[in-house]
């Protein structure tokens, strides 16, 4: 669908993905980091396609299972307990990774490009 939407001969939307894009590339923070951050904030936004996207980024760039608890710990307290169905959903998709039963195709966030 990013294909589809970036074949539009538009600016605003080209010049946002570009800048979501350069946003998750290391620089002071490094991508593993960033990637943790993007956890914290999509679950406290509560977007499951993005915690999805954010999960199997995290443990690409090698995000522990200790770690990622520490992550849904910090999302949890800022985002309360209207959080816990969608950490759920997200130790769910992490224990499938772990087992390499997850379908990584279907973990793509709308918002990344």
């Amino acid at each position: 669908m990013n294909e589809r939407i970036l074949a539009e001969d538009n600016q605003v939307v080209r010049r946002f993905f570009a800048l979501d894009t350069q946003t998750y590339k290391p620089g002071a923070l490094d991508v593993k980091t960033k990637e943790m951050l993007g956890l914290v904030a999509s679950l406290v936004l509560r977007c499951d396609d993005c915690i999805s996207y954010h999960v199997a980024q995290c443990k690409e760039a090698g995000v522990q299972r200790d770690e990622f608890f520490e992550v849904f710990s910090v999302g949890l307290v800022v985002g309360g307990s209207i959080v816990i169905p969608h950490l759920r959903r997200a130790v769910d998709l992490l224990d499938q990774l772990e087992q390499g039963s997850a379908d990584t195709g279907a973990t793509s966030c709308p918002d990344h490009a």
